[in-house]
């Protein structure tokens, strides 16, 4: 692939009829270009755990993927309450997650460590009352 081929992806907030439509388009995108399995499985994780954290906490938003030879690049904003604590927001296990959320089999405290572990670069961006930018970053 010599050209970028961008692609956005709307991620109504929330409907868990709809959450994981966005990633699975990606996924099926990504195996009709020939990426290399690997890459796919990084970024079909990333991408799930930004795209339930956007239904659960964000209100939605929508994902901007990038893909060239050599990278793909999804960049996922929401206009939900922001995040206070990123650090804390960070750790294995914290979750913000109503417990109407929980009983669904959400909401264990793991897609923003899931969306690092997976992501080759990770940044994450956040604004009380504005809105959350993560930007991941997966190398093939």
């Amino acid at each position: 692939m010599s050209d970028t081929l961008q692609i956005t992806y709307h991620v109504p907030g929330d409907d868990f009829t709809r959450a994981g439509e966005a990633s699975s388009a990606l996924k099926n995108t990504l195996k009709t270009l020939g990426i290399d399995n690997a890459a796919i499985r990084k970024v079909s994780i990333a991408a799930y755990e930004g795209e339930i954290n956007m239904v659960i906490h964000g209100g939605g938003g929508h994902i901007d993927v990038s893909i060239t030879d050599k990278e793909i690049t999804m960049i996922l904003k929401d206009t939900g309450p922001g995040i206070a604590d990123i650090p804390l927001a960070m750790e294995e296990g914290f979750s913000t997650a109503p417990d109407e959320i929980r009983s669904l089999g959400f909401g264990a405290g793991m897609g923003l460590p899931n969306m690092k572990k997976f992501s080759d670069d990770f940044l994450i961006e956040s604004q009380v009352g504005v809105g959350t930018t993560l930007t991941m970053r997966v190398y093939f």
